[in-house]
């Protein structure tokens, strides 16, 4: 993979607060950001270009990759067949599987069980007549989920019987889902790795994760006793996805704690919110590393800053108490510029780090 040198422009395919934190993260090393979007968002405050289109206009995007050196996402819900017609122009990292595999939950669970790695019981439901057939295979209770483009607790319903299997597939409009039985696991936690066109990967430590109503809230290190033990065969894990999909760039792999070992429950195909900790965690952030890895640099340090770290999303109203944050001289707030709040919006993040016994 030849190198993009500084002075370059990434293009970000996505115009949230993800593609503003990899704008930052390119401008430190020199590149600029030109984003392409339906709609102005977050990462436009810091681009140096901003194409408004649709995903699906292949003229844009056309035009969009003429201008920009490579080309990469800040979330995966974009058409497979927009990268295609991107990569015929410059490169695009993550390339289009990971991203079509990212976005399509069957596809994800098959692709990670044919690695030899645990998921939760699952079964398609397609169908009316597949939900009486679906619980035998997952069990009860269990959780009902669309196939595509649910995210933060959208698009999905908890299932206690059969009658509400069949009432939550109507709610979520009959559409492809699958079902997911519970997993008995005594917490969450991601492994976030950068790797490189030359299959070298490094790890930040798996945070412990802790969601409410399906949005994730906080992410702390350190992390329990579980999540360190089983840590070794989840980026054991985590790596064989990233090397099967000759992944290039940041790649998280979220996992249940369960007795026997890690069970995976997702993967995310880009930086991710469990990661947001890294800015000012560690050494090198998931975002200068995700810049690093697509340009062909060095990958940097992913050492702890501190004796531990803890990440708060700031979910719609709490954004409002920024002076009260910004108040205690230890927190790093993370404000997303965001127009408008709403409920169950992320709106920023604040990350306290834990200094060494020995800091000055």
């Amino acid at each position: 993979m030849p190198l993009t040198a500084p002075g370059s422009t990434i293009g970000i395919l996505g115009g949230g607060q993800l593609g503003r934190m990899l704008g930052a993260a390119a401008a430190q090393l020199g590149y600029r950001i030109h984003v392409f979007a339906p709609a102005s968002g977050p990462a436009c405050d810091v681009a140096s270009a901003f194409t408004r289109a649709a995903y699906d206009d292949t003229e844009a995007l056309a035009r969009f990759a003429e201008t920009v050196d490579l080309v990469t996402m800040e979330f995966e819900n974009v058409p497979a067949e927009a990268l295609e017609t991107l990569a015929r122009t410059c490169p695009v990292r993550p390339g289009e599987r990971a991203l079509a595999i990212g976005q399509d939950r069957l596809a994800e669970k098959r692709f990670a069980q044919g690695l030899g790695i645990a998921t939760a019981p699952f079964a398609v439901i397609a169908g009316a007549d597949d939900c009486a057939a679906a619980i035998p295979e997952t069990g009860l209770p269990a959780i009902l989920k669309t196939n595509r483009l649910g995210y933060d607790g959208k698009g999905q319903a908890r299932i206690a019987d059969s009658d509400a299997l069949a009432a939550a597939w109507r709610e979520l409009g009959e559409t492809e889902c699958v079902l997911e039985g519970f997993v008995d696991f005594s917490c969450e936690y991601s492994v976030v790795l950068a790797r490189g066109e030359d299959g070298s990967c490094v790890f930040w430590d798996s945070p412990h994760n802790v969601h409410v109503d399906g949005i994730l809230a906080t992410s702390s290190l350190p992390a329990p006793d579980i999540v360190v033990a089983q840590q070794p065969r989840a980026r054991a894990a985590a790596q064989a996805i990233a090397d099967a999909l000759d992944y290039v760039g940041v790649l998280t792999c979220e996992f249940f704690g369960h007795e026997d070992g890690p069970v995976f429950n997702e993967m995310a195909p880009r930086v991710h919110n469990s990661g947001h900790w890294t800015i000012e965690g560690a050494v090198t952030s998931q975002f200068e590393n995700h810049i690093r890895a697509i340009c062909g640099l060095p990958l940097g340090s992913t050492a702890l800053t501190g004796a531990g770290v803890e990440m708060h999303n700031l979910i719609g109203d709490d954004a409002n108490r920024w002076p009260a944050l910004l108040a205690e001289p230890t927190n790093h707030l993370h404000l997303y510029g965001k127009a408008e709040i709403k409920p169950g919006r992320k709106m920023g993040h604040v990350t306290r780090v834990t200094p060494h016994k020995d800091a000055p």
